[in-house]
């Protein structure tokens, strides 16, 4: 192995965060483009989040949601100011900010930005090195360009409700906002695609993501199933595998909650049967293969659900993951909340937030290895960071900032 000593530049370049030195302008709201900036935020770049002086939608929809949390999870580490574009001079400042940025997101309905005098081709007129990341519901273009979209409004029109429930009762949401946060990994996905481009060419890029587009692919089991059984594929199956092409994979009661099973390997099954007592049955010709399992799904339901009901979900999913089955017991928020594997990762960090207390938060999933991670810093509050951005960084007057206010512009 190499002894060498690293050099300072080469351990500064270690510990450089992947973004650090980025500026990135959010215009985004709710779940969806927030969550793609925070991303950003926790790889090291500069997050500047613009708000109207009412404060973006999720800020703004009061207390009885419970928003505090959301909002909290998906803005720490950034600097929050406030801006009206509805101004000239609210626009004039933000062209301004744009000449120093790197990236601009937002996630406004298609044509806000171009009415407001900001799109894309106007921005990259001033900073062609802009990259210019937007999403929407259905995208820029085609004909549901100008329908509002909301995640239930997605689930709906993507499949996803149809699709989640039991069959003979009516379809169920997603208790996930599925759609808003598949699209933000994606808008993420999409900006560093276009960053990296950046990189070898020198010019910024446009990049869209379709919260519609970001959905389709997660139903894949089940539209496998419509294809190969048309109209006798079921819409709905409950907690049997979408494209019902694996036994067991299912929901099954203990005595204190439930536990999930997804074994699709015949070695899986077959630690299975030595795990609920049943090696008689290793050579049952309806339980061979995966096959002879999925045509007697109910079979291999009634041993599992029988076993389970003599076992807490604890023991049930202990003793399965003791034999590399996979399983999982099905938790209550308020452990997920709590879990120790996240915690002891640094991917759920316990922190003292001025409005919620003490509440754990969650870091980003992306990580490098061997490189710490950024301490998180609390949401903060609107516009606390108006005079930091517009008067350090832009260059603004103390005289010009109170100015801004007085006119409503911040």
């Amino acid at each position: 192995m190499d002894q060498t000593p690293r050099t300072e530049t080469e351990q500064m370049e270690t510990t450089r965060q992947p973004l650090e030195g980025v500026v990135v302008l959010d215009l985004t709201q709710i779940y969806n483009g927030p969550y793609a900036t925070f991303l950003m935020a926790l790889a090291g770049a500069k997050v500047i989040k613009v708000e109207p002086k009412t404060g973006e939608n999720l800020r703004s929809r009061g207390d009885l949601g419970g928003v505090a949390y959301p909002f909290a999870m998906l803005n720490s580490n950034k600097d929050p100011v406030t801006l009206n574009l509805k101004t000239e001079r609210g626009k004039e400042l933000l062209r301004e900010m744009v000449r120093k940025a790197d990236i601009l997101v937002e996630n406004f309905s298609p044509g806000v930005m171009e009415r407001l005098g900001l799109g894309a081709t106007e921005l990259q007129k001033i900073n062609p090195r802009l990259v210019y990341g937007s999403s929407s519901g259905y995208g820029s273009d085609g004909p549901y360009r100008n329908y509002p979209a909301m995640d239930l409004v997605m689930q709906a029109m993507c499949g996803v409700i149809n699709s989640t429930g039991f069959g003979d009762q009516p379809p169920v949401k997603s208790g996930a906002a599925l759609c808003d946060f598949f699209a933000g990994i994606h808008l993420f996905s999409a900006i560093m695609m276009a960053m990296y481009d950046r990189e070898r060419t020198g010019k910024g890029r446009v990049v869209e993501v379709s919260m519609q587009d970001a959905t389709y692919c997660s139903l894949g089991s089940n539209y496998g199933m419509l294809h190969a059984r048309g109209d006798d594929a079921p819409e709905r199956t409950g907690n049997r595998h979408g494209g019902l092409g694996v036994a067991p994979y299912n929901a099954y009661e203990t005595t204190d909650g439930y536990v999930v099973v997804n074994a699709p390997a015949d070695h899986h099954f077959q630690a299975i049967l030595d795990v609920i007592g049943r090696q008689d049955l290793k050579d049952d010709p309806r339980l061979k293969t995966r096959t002879d399992r999925v045509v007697n799904f109910e079979l291999v339901d009634q041993l599992l659900g029988d076993w389970a009901k003599t076992q807490t979900k604890d023991e049930a999913s202990g003793a399965m993951l003791a034999r590399n089955v996979p399983c999982a017991p099905v938790r209550k928020l308020h452990e997920v909340m709590n879990d120790p594997n996240m915690l002891a990762r640094g991917s759920l960090q316990p922190m003292d937030h001025p409005e919620l207390g003490r509440v754990n938060v969650p870091h980003t999933p992306l990580n490098f290895v061997g490189m710490p991670r950024i301490p998180l810093k609390p949401s903060l509050p609107l516009g606390a960071r108006n005079a930091e951005i517009y008067g350090d960084w832009l260059g603004c007057e103390m005289d010009e900032l109170a100015a801004l206010e007085k006119d409503g512009v911040i």
